[in-house]
């Protein structure tokens, strides 16, 4: 399986290329397939294992067929137990995203 077979756009497939991602790791193809249908899902996996692109990359599509570019209202809420991690998921939400406009 690929990023591709996720149906996701080609924006985030660029970004996760650049970014070496090749084959998505159980969590994201569990995960990514359902929220892009509108599913809620709860998903539990060790570090590592690349829980914020799970949920990172199906929100960036969601929001950007969405047209939810302009504006400074909320979008999207995060939540994260520590300062740290909360500039990990922002930095990873920035990557994936580069390149939508």
């Amino acid at each position: 399986m690929t990023f591709s077979n996720l149906n996701l756009i080609a924006p985030l497939l660029e970004a996760l290329n650049k970014l070496g991602y090749e084959i998505p790791t159980p969590i994201q193809q569990q995960s990514i397939s359902p929220i892009l249908e509108g599913k809620d899902i709860f998903g539990c996996a060790q570090t590592g294992t690349g829980k914020t692109a799970a949920f990172a990359l199906p929100v960036l599509q969601l929001m950007h067929q969405k047209n939810y570019n302009s504006g400074k209202q909320i979008k999207a809420l995060v939540l994260a137990p520590t300062r740290e991690l909360a500039l990990q998921i922002n930095q990873s939400f920035s990557d994936y995203g580069n390149n939508l406009a």
